[in-house]
């Protein structure tokens, strides 16, 4: 599995990925709006938006909190407008580092991420180049209390899924077309398996290998984007041994 595997189930079990519930739903609440925004406030016609919806559920926010970040979205109520930006850099070792970023104000966090960058031995780069080195694709945890390996697996690849990786001792990763996320979600809870996270991401095709002070700077840059406000996802295609991750 890539380093960027590692590091998503890392932050699922223990929890680490906006631990503050307040940094979480402004997080989620900038995502319904920009969203509702893009695509509409009809879920059934906003893929982007559903799965804002599932994510605000699973963190259980208030079902008004989250209608009004719809609404300001749509221009039922007033709201910010956020804008959408990828920065795209390299962390230590040259490790390939992408961000997805919902502001508003861009000079500011742009400035802010490149320091950031700096701060822990990396650097912000131009736009391209590292985007080449991931591709798109949804991602799927079931734990392994749902079932044995193989009934899951079967269930995963009967409704479509892509891939499939057991080598986590508490969880299953499966691996879909970022189209078909849903409907392999919606499938496998058919079957009473439970779904403990359901997102599209950018996995990398290749891995940087880090050890000692590179691998120490690299998980003290990951956990800087993941606590800056404006950042909404971030990855990256490190591979760090995991006893690392988990004395992070």
């Amino acid at each position: 599995m890539s380093g960027h595997n590692k590091w998503s189930t890392i932050k699922h079990k223990k929890g680490k990925l906006d631990a503050k519930r307040g940094k979480l739903f402004t997080k989620i609440i900038r995502e319904l709006t920009t969203a509702a925004r893009e695509g509409g406030g009809d879920q059934g016609g906003n893929p982007r938006l559903r799965a804002a919806v599932l994510a605000a559920k699973a963190a259980n926010m208030p079902n008004d909190t989250l209608q009004k970040a719809i609404q300001r979205g749509t221009g039922e109520l007033p709201g910010v407008a956020y804008e959408e930006i990828v920065y795209e850099g390299y962390g230590p070792g040259g490790v390939a580092v992408m961000l997805q970023v919902l502001t508003d104000n861009r000079n500011r966090t742009t400035a802010e991420i490149r320091h950031l960058f700096g701060k822990h031995g990396g650097n912000l780069g131009e736009s391209g180049c590292v985007g080449f080195l991931f591709k798109k694709q949804g991602y799927l945890i079931v734990p392994k209390t749902a079932g044995g390996e193989d009934m899951v697996m079967e269930a995963a690849l009967d409704s479509g899924a892509e891939d499939f990786f057991a080598e986590d001792p508490e969880l299953f990763e499966i691996y879909t077309a970022p189209e078909d996320l849903h409907r392999v979600k919606a499938a496998l809870e058919a079957k009473s398996l439970p779904v403990e996270q359901a997102k599209v991401e950018m996995v990398p095709t290749t891995q940087v290998r880090l050890e000692d002070k590179r691998a120490d700077q690299m998980v003290r840059l990951m956990e800087a984007f993941e606590d800056h406000d404006d950042v909404q996802n971030v990855w990256a295609n490190f591979d760090i041994d995991e006893n690392i991750l988990q004395a992070s």
